[in-house]
């Protein structure tokens, strides 16, 4: 059975950096493109960012560029999230998923999600 399961999330202060890895098994073909999406408290879910299937096209939520990086490895079966300069509004539980569809499709496109990991970041 598909799954996916994050690692790396944390408890930080502003301005450090946290990587989040998410891996992937249970598939027989080609690799998935790659999503991280986040949800704080009360609030709704956040695209922050996606890798292609080869890893040669990435999007960004406009609210992390310039500070995180998508990146997979898919001898690993294995996407990764670098955080650089976290903010206490990066605060949220932050969540993978894989599709097979559209690469910019919207959260309920996504039919693979893994458990999310905290990442907790205090001023």
């Amino acid at each position: 059975q598909a799954q996916l399961v994050e690692s790396g999330g944390g408890l930080v202060q502003a301005g450090d950096s946290l990587r989040l890895s998410c891996t992937a098994s249970g598939w027989t073909d080609s690799p998935l493109h790659m999503a991280w999406f986040r949800q704080a408290p009360g609030q709704e879910r956040e695209f922050v960012a996606v890798i292609s299937r080869n890893g040669g096209t990435t999007y960004y939520g406009d609210s992390v560029k310039g500070r995180f990086t998508i990146s997979r490895d898919n001898a690993k079966n294995t996407a990764y999230l670098q955080m650089n300069n976290l903010q206490p509004e990066d605060t949220a539980v932050y969540y993978c998923a894989a599709s097979e569809g559209r690469l910019l499709g919207p959260d309920y496109e996504y039919p693979y999600w893994g458990q999310g990991t905290q990442v907790t970041v205090t001023s």
